[in-house]
């Protein structure tokens, strides 16, 4: 399995220029309110936002309230950590959840910030936690796998990215599976949910949208009466998402899932009002898909241009970031690179070549 990173939503592949242009053409029709902890604003109807704490730069994950009859259900559920947990307990408490049950919890995908608290959620009101298949059986797969030495595996996947053994056992000391820590225990089962679905909650029908890249397969919900997208991780405004290669699927092309994921969503609506994962609502949805789309374009042809000479994965940073590579974020730049020389090989545009272990990349 890959390594954990500090926060596997965010991509490191924007750019500067692109971080101050990117959202051009959204509006925010809530403007800078924001939900504080413990508390639920009503954004569309039957619909609230809250709004959980996580460590490090995202600071934040966006979690969607929909009314149920007389009861709620959850979409996400933040981290397994006390300050999360002590949020949920002040949103229980208050109005308009005291006393109101939560009939059933919904994740987008597996990551801990969406699924962490799913099964703490679960035990708590015994309702059943509502997934994809994919990512149900990738969540039980990385919360089961725990070890005390990295697999060796892992270790070749490193090298062949051109990891050198500093990094490779700085890497290696902190264990293998950490994602356990951030997951609280996991019902034993679970109801799957599928693309195209209508899924009635309250007086409403939600439609299930894949679409993968991010993970395999993230699952967004329209209410198409009402014009509303729970995005995920799928659309955010103003940051990337990761996408990575890794040791789980190395001959996968994420990147590409990722680009026909937003050919997908471009043939909904418009002008939905779009609740993302992180950062605020909006609407400008084609526009931001747009902008998303063409920065990874962008991407794979400055790479293509530098593959004019053999190079590893870890030589093509200094063309696909504008920062500084070092400590965690190596993990999280190897895939996000190697997911795009990846890319550019299903295109045509690149060759691999193994030497001792090591994957080198030239124009083809």
């Amino acid at each position: 399995m890959d390594r954990p990173v500090i926060s596997p939503d965010v991509s490191l592949t924007q750019d500067e220029s692109f971080v101050a242009t990117s959202h051009r053409g959204l509006t925010y029709p809530f403007g800078e309110r924001v939900p504080g902890i413990g508390e639920a604003i009503e954004i569309a109807r039957g619909v609230r936002w809250i709004r959980l704490p996580v460590p490090g730069p995202l600071n934040h994950i966006n979690c969607w309230l929909l009314d149920d009859g007389g009861a709620t259900t959850a979409v996400d559920t933040g981290l397994n950590i006390g300050e999360a947990v002590e949020a949920w307990r002040a949103l229980l408490a208050a109005e308009p959840l005291a006393g109101r049950p939560v009939g059933r919890v919904i994740c987008t995908h597996f990551h801990p910030d969406h699924a962490g608290l799913a099964g703490w959620l679960c035990r708590k009101f015994q309702t059943r936690l509502w997934m994809t298949r994919g990512e149900w059986l990738t969540l039980r797969v990385l919360t089961a796998e725990a070890r005390d030495s990295v697999p060796d595996e892992q270790i070749a996947f490193w090298r062949a990215a051109g990891w050198d053994a500093e990094q490779i056992a700085e890497a290696s000391a902190g264990g293998f599976g950490r994602m356990r820590q951030m997951i609280a225990p996991l019902p034993l089962s679970y109801r799957r949910i599928v693309d195209g679905e209508r899924i009635a909650i309250g007086d409403d029908a939600w439609r299930v949208v894949t679409a993968s890249g991010h993970c395999p397969e993230h699952a967004c919900l329209l209410n198409e009466a009402e014009g509303v997208l729970i995005a995920g991780d799928q659309v955010l405004p103003r940051i990337s998402s990761n996408v990575s290669l890794g040791l789980t699927e190395p001959e996968a092309d994420p990147l590409g899932e990722w680009l026909a994921s937003i050919d997908k969503l471009m043939t909904l609506p418009g002008d939905l009002l779009v609740l993302p994962a992180h950062g605020e609502p909006f609407t400008g949805l084609h526009v931001r898909l747009a902008a998303l789309r063409d920065e990874h374009l962008k991407r794979l042809d400055i790479l293509a241009a530098h593959l004019a000479e053999p190079r590893r994965a870890v030589d093509c940073f200094g063309r696909m970031f504008r920062r500084k590579i070092e400590g965690d974020m190596i993990g999280l730049a190897t895939g996000e690179t190697l997911a795009h020389l990846r890319r550019l090989e299903v295109e045509g545009r690149a060759v691999r070549e193994v030497r001792d272990g090591v994957w080198w990349y030239r124009a083809a």
